[in-house]
């Protein structure tokens, strides 16, 4: 048996010497056609012979892995015979010898340069492909695999155009990159190495990584409103942008107006914009909360598969959409309705705007207040229950002063939500700068006017233009407040259960 251990490894080693012998060969005959070809049809034959003879001393059996090259510690160049491999040595040598034959007549048929080149980095392909087939370990198999795969390439571009050597230079540099980081994943596999722990700190750097990216964002976009703002308050008063009633950046109306281009009273433009987000928000609060409570502790389970999933489809339904809603069928009902009431209702106003930005707001509060309610521990339910109080009572005392910081939550997602709309605005609510309380005219909001100034053709350093990061960093501040007052409360009436 040793005999035949040793003799069948021999065979593996000429199996994979022969065909680097007739790259040699045709290198060396690459000026006589006939010479070259016969030596190659030459080693072909003794290749196939050496897989038969392989075949024949082994047959269904596996033998023991041999080592042909210690690379580094624990990893090896080795190779084995079996079963499957050794089919796939077989074919893959035959076909040599068949292929060869043809590719002789193809490449003298049609006059085909380079022909040594092409034989030569076939031989090289052959030769991998018996290594694969005889690799026992998965060092060897993509070793072998790469060197087959780099040998091929040039038997689809050997005509030596500059796209195939272009193509041919990226591919070897990504081997090599390949190749350096598979060496070094080998260096690390040693017994001494602590793979969970060196893991965890990969995954504990990726993640402080994409916090850090979030944090940064967050700095880089107030200080680009900053800076920006800055230069825009340089040729605007800060008082008149804060506390002026008169937006008209285009036209100046009176001499020496800041800017030199208009007035830049920004109190019309956060008036709109509260006005309308105080519309939404009395529509989208109360149906949204009341529907939450409703999905979750009185509607069965039936009604919530079917409900739940049709008011999230709202929040799916783009704001061009709910815009062209509140133009087409939403504003001229308001106008309507204020006319048959006495007041001279605008075609497009704040109230219809507010009405239709309430629906499109009404999933997010529903569905986030929903998802609180049910988080609510249920033995409270069930002590609130057992004392004597009802279901009304449950919810209102229980239920809802332990969900209170996630609908704070949801409501402010809704405030957010709706200061941040544009299209829905501008559609359904104008674009004058009005400053009124009257939700039958039509006002403008922050974002619109951050459009308006940015879409213009005047220089970007122009006022008109700074105007925008202006309006962007008030917006910011203000809800930040916003936010800040919002959690003082929460901190104020949280309840902690165990």
């Amino acid at each position: 048996m040793e005999f035949y251990s040793i003799d069948t490894i021999t065979l593996i080693y000429c199996a994979m010497l022969f065909p680097l012998l007739a790259m040699a060969g045709n290198m060396a005959f690459s000026n006589s056609n006939n010479l070259r070809d016969t030596f190659t049809l030459l080693c072909a034959i003794l290749t196939f012979s050496c897989v038969i003879l392989i075949l024949s001393h082994v047959g269904n059996n596996v033998t023991e892995p041999t080592s042909l090259l210690n690379v580094f510690p624990g990893i090896d160049i080795a190779f084995n015979v079996e079963p499957l491999g050794l089919l796939f040595a077989i074919i893959a040598s035959g076909l040599w010898i068949l292929t060869h034959i043809y590719g002789v007549g193809y490449m003298r048929g049609n006059n085909e340069k380079h022909h040594a080149r092409f034989f030569a980095c076939f031989c090289i392909a052959i030769s991998s492909v018996i290594g694969i087939a005889f690799a026992s370990n998965m060092f060897t198999l993509f070793l072998f695999y790469e060197i087959l795969t780099v040998s091929t390439y040039p038997l689809v571009a050997h005509k030596g155009t500059k796209e195939s050597i272009r193509g041919a230079r990226v591919y070897l540099s990504i081997l090599i990159v390949m190749i350096l980081g598979v060496m070094f994943a080998s260096r690390k596999l040693q017994p001494s190495f602590r793979a969970q722990q060196s893991i965890e700190n990969y995954v504990k750097y990726f993640l402080f990584f994409c916090s850090s990216v979030a944090v940064l964002t967050t700095v880089g976009i107030v200080f680009s409103l900053l800076f920006e703002s800055l230069r825009f308050f340089s040729d605007v008063s800060v008082v008149e942008f804060l506390f002026g009633t008169k937006w008209y950046p285009y036209i100046p109306i009176r001499e020496g107006q800041s800017g030199s281009q208009g007035s830049f009273g920004a109190v019309p433009i956060f008036a709109g914009t509260f006005l309308i987000m105080i519309v939404a928000m009395c529509v989208a609060t109360p149906i949204g909360l009341f529907t939450a409570i409703y999905l979750a502790e009185y509607a069965s389970p039936r009604v919530r598969r079917i409900i739940k999933p049709l008011l999230e489809i709202l929040a799916g339904v783009p704001t061009i959409v709910y815009g062209f809603f509140a133009f087409v069928t939403v504003a001229p009902f308001v106008k309507t309705f204020g006319q048959s009431i006495g007041i001279d209702a605008s075609p497009t106003s704040a109230l219809a705007a507010g009405l239709v930005m309430g629906i499109m707001i009404i999933p997010f509060i529903s569905s986030l207040s929903d998802d609180v309610i049910n988080s609510v521990p249920q033995s409270l339910r069930e002590a609130s229950l057992g004392i004597g109080a009802n279901k009304a009572e449950t919810i209102k005392r229980v239920i809802l002063p332990a969900a209170l910081p996630g609908i704070v939550g949801a409501f402010l997602l809704g405030v957010s939500r709706a200061i941040g709309e544009t299209m829905i605005v501008v559609v359904a609510a104008g674009t004058a700068p009005n400053l009124t309380a009257n939700p039958f005219e039509n006002v403008t909001t922050v974002t619109v006017q951050i459009v308006i100034a940015l879409i213009g053709d005047q220089e970007f350093d122009d006022p008109r233009t700074l105007s925008a990061f202006a309006l962007g960093l008030v917006l910011f501040v203000i809800t930040l407040i916003l936010n800040i007052f919002a959690l003082r409360i929460v901190k104020k009436y949280r309840e902690r259960y165990e």
